[in-house]
């Protein structure tokens, strides 16, 4: 894996970028760039990597990060199909008087955070139908309509903190961690050891642990239980298997250390989520 700090490019008729990114553009490695980016996904599933926050994603899914997060949406599967409908832009994109204005205040302190987030409930399905409004729209039209679902976002609750006031430690992302990171998705739902990853990145077990915590803001075993609770999450809202079942099949061998597990993540039992998820 290479690390990649993406160039957003947008034609100059207009002051920010609205497209739809499909299969094989569609998903890029662990990146960054200084645009804030809301993402809406359109097709396909898979794993969120925002930040220091991983959990699953799915369709009708809506994103809003700030610049320079780092973020990577991965599918379940390599030949699965996956596109997202994506805006980018920057803080100074419009000027530096516009977001100056007494009006612009919400907007303002929206993006003045450091934050990845994901919107709910109402505020997700109106987000959603604007942004696809903005793509099919042209000129001041696209201006007001994204200036609207900014003003909305900032103005509601209905969303959850994902990463929040992240800092990134460097302007370019570290190969070494891409290394891990990979080596991860490939090999999460297997008995990983300390000393298996320390050594791939050819450090003793302290360094290495100490060096993942700094650049990932929480412990390789955390990262890891993640991975894997992200992984039962989907088997919960995409199957009908026994939680038992799916218990083992995301790397557990322990029903009660998975139980405890995924309750530390999603602040439910298995069983819990999987009801919220079929009456949603």
């Amino acid at each position: 894996m290479k690390t990649i700090l993406q160039k957003i490019t947008n034609d100059s008729s207009q002051s920010f970028a609205c497209r739809i990114y499909e299969t094989p553009q569609f998903e890029t490695n662990w990146h960054k760039h200084p645009e804030y980016e809301l993402i809406l996904i359109l097709k396909g599933n898979g794993t969120a990597m925002i930040g220091d926050y991983v959990s699953d994603y799915t369709v009708n899914d809506v994103f809003f990060m700030a610049g320079n997060l780092p973020h990577w949406f991965r599918k379940s599967h390599p030949k699965m199909k996956g596109a997202a409908l994506v805006i980018h832009f920057t803080r100074d994109c419009w000027g530096d008087g516009l977001l100056q204005m007494a009006e612009m205040k919400t907007i303002q302190s929206l993006l003045q955070k450091n934050n990845g987030i994901q919107l709910e409930h109402a505020l997700k399905k109106e987000v959603s139908e604007s942004m696809q409004q903005i793509h099919h729209e042209k000129g001041f039209d696209k201006l007001i309509l994204l200036l609207q679902c900014l003003h909305r976002i900032g103005h509601s609750t209905q969303y959850k903190i994902l990463a929040e006031d992240f800092t990134d430690t460097g302007n370019v992302l570290n190969p070494v961690i891409e290394k891990i990171i990979d080596f991860s998705f490939k090999h999460y739902l297997e008995k990983v050891t300390l000393e298996e990853v320390a050594a791939i990145a050819n450090m003793s077990v302290p360094n290495f642990c100490r060096f993942f915590k700094k650049n990932i803001k929480k412990t390789y075993f955390d990262f890891l239980r993640d991975l894997r609770i992200s992984h039962a999450c989907k088997l919960l809202t995409a199957t009908t298997q026994p939680i038992l079942d799916i218990c083992y099949e995301s790397g557990y061998k322990s029903w009660a250390h998975f139980s405890k597990q995924f309750k530390e993540v999603k602040q439910q039992t298995p069983s819990e989520y999987r009801r919220t998820y079929l009456y949603e």
